[in-house]
């Protein structure tokens, strides 16, 4: 969402300028959203930009929830992320991530959400076995109601569905400590396919690294753990003292470019 509020040619434009070389795309840009996610659109931008990929994608969250206790929004959450896993296959991208749902309440998740989360896995089962891109879950946060917020539970399903991988969100792990993130990648480091790439701290979440002992640990580990995959800047704009212009969006992305590569080597 960093750059949220601007078209596809802007977005890429602004990507190379940073000196990244790729993006995740999150489906739910509204440019691109709101006008029927004109497909051939992203691709000519991709064909005109090929020095940005093979790019990552986000599945649809916004509204949505996989587990939720209303059936027509898991319906439509699970619709989603086929329909983002099949984009993403014709889009030739490297990886989609998916959010594996929540309790609609804020109480510990049910028999029932779990029921639910079973179906998703169920239907991404099914995409996987056509599907050439790879299919990664993502850790959450640790709130009452989230599913899949320990290294402990990510593992077991890993190891139930040998067909899926992990985005890491360095984040949402940070929010719970340090040793959490390390635990992530050392518990579930051989299926790791997408990090996400940011800092929590005091409550708050998808900071910049640039120069933070955290950000640097966490670089660390993955550099020593010999990770080779992706890494997605997710960084929350909202969390500046006042509105970015595109120049000084560019120039941040390109400050954290520089700070990941003098860490990774």
């Amino acid at each position: 969402m960093f750059f949220h509020e601007y078209p596809l040619e802007t977005i890429f434009a602004s990507a190379r300028r940073a000196t990244l070389d790729a993006v995740e795309f999150w489906l739910e840009t509204p440019h691109f959203w709101l006008r029927g996610m004109p497909e051939e659109e992203l691709l000519a931008g991709l064909r005109a930009h090929p020095d940005l990929g093979p790019i990552s994608v986000h599945a649809p969250i916004l509204d949505l929830n996989p587990c939720s206790i209303n059936p027509r929004v898991a319906e439509a959450s699970v619709a989603y992320a086929l329909e983002a896993i099949a984009l993403a296959d014709r889009c030739g991208a490297e990886v989609v991530t998916v959010h594996p749902g929540r309790r609609t309440a804020k109480r510990p998740p049910s028999p029932d959400d779990y029921r639910r989360f079973d179906r998703l896995i169920g239907s991404l089962r099914e995409a996987a076995r056509d599907a050439r891109v790879r299919i990664a879950i993502e850790n959450m946060e640790r709130t009452v109601n989230n599913l899949l917020t320990s290294p402990e539970t990510v593992r077991q399903l890993l190891d139930d569905e040998d067909w899926l991988w992990f985005t890491l969100d360095v984040s949402h792990a940070m929010g719970h400590s340090l040793e959490e993130v390390r635990a992530f990648v050392e518990v579930c480091g051989d299926r790791l396919a997408n990090v996400h790439l940011s800092r929590a701290s005091d409550g708050k979440m998808h900071l910049s690294l640039s120069g933070h002992p955290d950000g640097r640990f966490v670089l660390e580990l993955l550099r020593d753990h010999r990770y080779r995959g992706p890494f997605t800047l997710e960084i929350e704009d909202l969390r500046f003292d006042r509105v970015y212009s595109v120049d000084e969006k560019v120039a941040l992305l390109a400050s954290e470019c520089a700070f990941v590569r003098s860490v990774l080597g």
